[in-house]
């Protein structure tokens, strides 16, 4: 996975926006204006902070070296994910998908309902 590939599939998710609230080179992707991944533009490798259950994220961070204590995050929320060819790609996928969800669950109902009435149109 690219960076281009991280960034069209976190686009691909319902009512996602991309920004970069935080200087040129960190791209933030956002769901009713919350954060679910980002990533450094010009990182080698590739890495992509993304929400996690806390309970998942411990035992991500056991089973693959990749998987990393989110930087500059809520440690307990949060994994950086080093895109560096030890993760498959279909792996990365799902855990920006969990990432999503997460976010998107903690919405406030109206925002929900305001993001579903986007996408359903």
């Amino acid at each position: 996975m690219n960076i281009e590939s991280l960034r069209e599939y976190c686009l691909s998710r319902p009512a996602a926006t991309e920004s970069f609230p935080f200087g040129e080179t960190t791209l933030v992707f956002k769901v009713g204006g919350k954060i679910f991944a980002l990533t450094d533009i010009e990182a080698k490798p590739l890495q992509v902070n993304l929400k996690c259950d806390p309970e998942l994220a411990a035992q991500l961070r056991e089973e693959f070296d990749a998987v990393k204590p989110g930087y500059h995050m809520n440690k307990k929320h949060w994994n950086t994910v080093v895109i560096d060819g030890g993760i498959r790609d279909s792996q990365v996928r799902e855990w920006v998908d969990h990432s999503y969800e997460l976010v998107r669950k903690s919405l406030p109902k109206a925002i929900r309902d305001s993001l579903e009435a986007e996408t359903s149109e």
